[in-house]
């Protein structure tokens, strides 16, 4: 028998439909990638917003396309290596508590997740975060910048607070839920956004001790893989342009220079041993090919890696006299 629809049937479709909007579009193409997609909770709020609880999802390693809205999330328990490359950059961190991952609508690329991670996600348009963007920007248009494990413990507050909050059903949860995202929306657009870039005071002096260590250990634990400065910032919670400033007035050098010292050092320790062969040697540092290798060498100790590894292995000296001297990380 066939059976056609009531009144109220019809409408509770039509709902359902208005309900996924940009952002469900959004979670479908996230679940398709993972082992398992995210749950919605509670109604669409103010601008098609939706948010989820804390849910678990396996390691990811596909590519996705750019997304119909912004997706904002935050991570709990142990944490998990997490790279993204994107227009070809790469971006890396690890899912630390207190950090956020950002990903602006439209954008695609890369995502290699070690697994199994806990999040909670929110998913909201421009509309949204132009609406917060207006008190700030005067009306000009926010484009909000992709994040990867970025420290940002006030945004990361937020979001925890929303996970929470979704789950409840009164109508004061919805109030301060919306007044929540908004509030989220607002620290997006001051720390993760051109208008926030463009409006960071400049550092007035250089980073301190301990950011130069631990952006030095970063780079130490990574000699062998590509490096970016994105990375390189999250990890002091800075801009790339100010990340680069406070740096050199820390080291006097830039962190590319700072990097090719580290990658020079750990060459020179590695070409002590003669049983490694030079390509091996290079691609453990980080560079592709022996040329390259050879080039980066020569200009920090004025020699080629041959040579050096034969003059240590002739005279037994530690370094060469003819070495380029200067300040090494």
């Amino acid at each position: 028998m066939i059976t056609f629809p009531t009144r109220a049937t019809t409408a509770e479709t039509a709902r359902d439909k208005a309900s996924i909007g940009l952002a469900g579009d959004a979670v479908e193409s996230i679940g398709k990638i993972l082992d398992r997609p995210p749950a919605l909770v509670g109604e669409a709020l103010r601008s098609e917003t939706r948010l989820t609880t804390r849910w678990s999802h396996g390691a990811l390693h596909d590519s996705l396309p750019g997304l119909s809205s912004h997706v904002v999330m935050t991570y709990y328990g142990s944490d998990q290596e997490i790279s993204w490359r994107c227009d070809g950059r790469r971006h890396a961190s690890r899912t630390r508590p207190g950090t956020i991952t950002l990903i602006p609508e439209g954008h695609d690329g890369r995502w290699d997740i070690a697994g199994p991670i806990e999040v909670s996600h929110v998913y909201f348009p421009q509309e949204r975060l132009q609406a917060s963007a207006d008190l700030l920007a005067g009306g000009k248009r926010v484009e909000l910048i992709g994040r990867v494990g970025f420290e940002d413990p006030s945004a990361a507050r937020i979001l925890e607070l929303l996970s929470r909050e979704a789950r409840l059903d009164d109508p004061s949860s919805r109030l301060f839920v919306e007044q929540a995202v908004d509030l989220l929306c607002v620290q997006l657009v001051r720390g993760h956004s051109c208008f926030g870039a463009l409006t960071v005071e400049e550092p007035r002096g250089g980073l301190a001790d301990w950011q130069v260590k631990r952006v030095t250990a970063y780079m130490r634990e990574h000699l062998e893989e590509e490096i970016g400065l994105d990375e390189l910032s999250a990890k002091v919670n800075l801009s790339r342009f100010h990340f680069c400033t406070a740096f050199r007035l820390a080291t006097g050098q830039t962190p590319h220079q700072w990097l090719v010292n580290l990658r020079i050092a750990q060459a020179r320790r590695l070409l002590a041993m003669p049983e490694l062969p030079v390509t091996e040697i290079a691609l453990s540092v980080g560079y592709q090919t022996p040329s390259a290798f050879a080039a980066a060498f020569r200009k920090v100790t004025a020699t080629t890696p041959t040579e050096y590894r034969r003059a240590l292995l002739s005279d037994g000296a530690g370094d060469l006299s003819s070495s380029k001297q200067g300040r090494h990380p």
